[in-house]
């Protein structure tokens, strides 16, 4: 055998070797690292700050990219969210923040969150699929269907701290129930409980039901008639606010990001936007009633 086919001979093998190992090595790490991002992970302390919580890991990466928009911790320190609270969570949605208020209350509070049947619904199954895949973070979590306007018993009357919501209201409104979840969350909620509320915020003076259609609600009008059920305003934060947000969209708040719903026409005029104009709104049981 001639000296550069030995060579060959030796070198191949070594070479093989070597990329298969890095290729191996490559693959694990890449596996490891997309696992991390799809699956909620386990937390590794006890009695977490909402920090500790919104830094954590077990958040998906898609959620926590969207914390400059939702800003958590501000907006649950605004509503004054203790971790020994009773917490109802009304239509979690996607659970963006489930997935903060889970881990949160787990060790000294309580969490309900309200879902639609998953048997008939595919967002409601979407949610308890989410639930059930990390049970250490979500396990403790209470699961009350609503099938509004029939069904919307929520918790035990007088048995909550703490009721939220995320921009949920103009569905409420078009779907003809709004009063209805407003005067169920008044009877469960605790004398001095808070009603804590995220929506998109019309133009003043826009007629309730017809903005309703768009996803943007009148503050003021909102306002009253949360307060015709009973409770009280008290007050209101600026800090999911957005002055770029023109709210004059053929299709509605969901142009904007996260919906996008033109999809790429336009696409970075509405990125450049950003997520909506939102008012943060916070509600007060009277404890006189």
């Amino acid at each position: 055998m001639k000296p550069k086919q030995i060579f060959t001979a030796l070198v191949n093998p070594l070479l093989l070797k070597i990329l298969t190992v890095f290729f191996l090595i490559s693959v694990t790490f890449a596996t490891a690292w997309n696992f991390a991002d799809a699956v909620p992970q386990n937390l590794s302390f006890k009695n977490p700050t909402l920090q500790q919580v919104i830094a954590s890991p077990h958040r998906s990466a898609k959620n926590r990219a969207r914390d400059r928009d939702r800003h958590p911790q501000e907006t649950l320190e605004f509503f004054g969210v203790r971790p020994d609270h009773t917490v109802l969570e009304l239509w979690a949605g996607g659970g963006w923040y489930t997935e903060i208020l889970a881990p949160f209350l787990r060790d000294r509070g309580k969490l309900i969150v309200t879902n639609f049947d998953p048997a008939q619904n595919k967002l409601g199954k979407a949610l308890q699929e989410k639930l059930a895949a990390s049970p250490t973070i979500f396990g403790k979590v209470k699961v009350v269907t609503v099938e509004p306007p029939k069904k919307l018993k929520l918790a035990p009357k007088n048995s909550v701290d703490v009721i939220l919501t995320f921009r949920n209201i103009h569905n409420w409104i078009t779907g003809g129930y709004a009063e209805k979840v407003y005067a169920e969350a008044f009877q469960v909620l605790k004398p001095n409980g808070i009603l804590g509320i995220e929506e998109h915020r019309a133009k003043a003076g826009t007629n309730l039901q017809e903005s309703a259609k768009t996803g943007y609600i009148d503050e003021q009008l909102l306002i009253a008639e949360i307060e015709k059920v009973g409770f009280k305003f008290v007050s209101k934060s600026e800090i999911n606010a957005n002055p770029k947000d023109t709210k004059d969209y053929a299709d509605g708040v969901w142009t904007l990001p996260p919906t996008l719903r033109l999809g790429e026409k336009d696409k970075q005029r509405y990125l450049d936007i950003g997520e909506s104009d939102r008012m943060t709104l916070k509600f007060i049981k009277p404890s006189s009633l």
